[in-house]
C-alpha cells in the first residue's frame, strides 16, 4: 500500500512559498509516494470559502520539482478542458524532464460549473467533455511515442504534434484518471489509464468494491490485465488521527483492493503535525510491505 499527500488548501498564516518548501522537504525524505496538488483556479473545497488562496497547479509542480529529489508529482486532477490538449501534454512532459522522471498526468472530465462561470473557463456538456478527454489521451500517447503525423478527432486537430524532448519516464508519465462513472470514466481508465482514483465514502466499502469490479470487466473487454491499473483512493486525514489509526484505515482500504491512498485535509492546510502522521504512516506501510510473511 502506497500513501501520498494532496495539497488542496494554501491558507497558511505564513508566506506560501516557505510553507510549500517546508512541506516538500518534510515529505521528500519519507516513504510518501507522491505530492499531488489540486488543479483549480478558485478554492473548491466545500468546507472553505471560494476566495481563499489557490495557486495554479503546474507552476506549483515546477516549483516543487526544483525543491525535491525523490517524491513524485502530479495533479489530482486536471480538467480535460482547462488547457489546450497539446499544451497540457507539453506541461506534463516538461515536468517529467525537469524532475528526472517523477511526473504524473492526472486527468478528469471536469465538473465545476461555478468555477467555470466565475473564471470564464470552457466547460461544455458532459458528453463533449468525455469526448475531448478521450482525444486528449489519444494525443498524449501519440506525442509521447514521437509520432508527428497529423491527429484529427471530432474536436481536436493537430497537423504536426511534436513532442520533443520526449519524457524521461519510459514509455511515458503514468496517467491517473479520476472519477467513478462506471460507463464512461472507468472505461477510459481501462483503455488509457495507469491508475484510477476512487473516493473513500462511509458505506463499508460497497462503492469501492463495485467500482473496481466494473473496472475489472472493462479491462477484460479491452484485453488488458486488471493488475495493470493501479487502484487509488482519496481519503481525508481525520483531525487528531494517529499514525496507528491511519495505518489501520489504509490496510482496510487495501483489503477492498486499493493499492494507493491519497490523503487530503478538509477545511485546513497541511500543518506539521498532520505531515508527521502522513509520513509516519507511509513509513510503516513501506516497512510492512518489506517484512517477510
Amino acid at each position: 500500500m502506497k500513501l501520498s499527500v494532496s495539497v488542496t488548501n494554501y491558507s497558511w498564516p505564513q508566506p506560501i512559498p516557505e510553507r510549500l518548501l517546508s512541506l516538500a522537504a518534510a515529505l521528500d525524505g519519507t516513504a510518501v509516494d507522491t505530492l499531488w496538488v489540486a488543479d483549480h483556479l478558485v478554492q473548491a473545497d466545500p468546507s472553505c470559502q471560494s476566495d481563499e488562496p489557490m495557486l495554479e497547479a503546474y507552476t506549483v509542480l515546477g516549483y516543487l520539482a526544483a525543491a525535491t529529489r525523490r517524491i513524485r508529482l502530479g495533479t489530482m486532477v486536471t480538467a480535460a478542458t482547462f488547457r489546450a490538449p497539446a499544451l497540457l501534454v507539453k506541461a506534463v512532459t516538461t515536468l517529467d524532464v525537469l524532475s528526472s522522471g517523477r511526473a504524473w498526468l492526472g486527468l478528469g472530465a471536469g465538473y465545476n460549473a461555478a468555477e467555470a462561470t466565475a473564471m470564464g473557463l470552457f466547460l461544455p456538456d458532459t458528453a463533449e467533455r468525455f469526448a475531448r478527454m478521450t482525444e486528449l489521451l489519444q494525443l498524449a500517447e501519440k506525442m509521447w511515442r514521437g509520432d508527428q503525423t497529423a491527429f484529427r478527432g471530432e474536436y481536436l486537430t493537430a497537423q504536426r504534434p511534436t513532442g520533443n524532448p520526449r519524457p524521461v519516464t519510459v514509455p511515458h508519465p503514468p496517467v491517473l484518471i479520476g472519477g467513478t462513472g462506471e460507463r464512461r470514466t472507468l472505461r477510459l481508465v481501462a483503455q488509457y489509464g495507469d491508475a484510477c482514483n476512487q473516493f473513500d465514502v462511509p458505506d463499508g466499502g460497497r462503492a469501492i468494491r463495485g467500482q473496481l469490479a466494473v473496472l475489472d470487466r472493462h479491462c477484460a473487454e479491452v484485453g488488458r490485465r486488471p493488475d495493470a491499473v493501479q487502484r487509488t483512493v482519496t481519503t481525508a486525514l481525520e483531525p487528531g488521527e494517529s499514525v496507528a489509526r491511519l495505518v489501520e484505515r489504509c490496510l482496510e482500504l487495501a483489503r477492498l483492493g486499493i493499492e494507493h491512498a491519497v490523503l487530503i485535509t478538509r477545511g485546513r492546510p497541511w500543518a506539521g503535525a498532520d505531515l508527521d502522521v502522513a509520513a509516519g504512516a507511509a513509513d510503516q506501510l513501506r516497512d510492512r510491505a518489506h517484512t517477510p510473511g
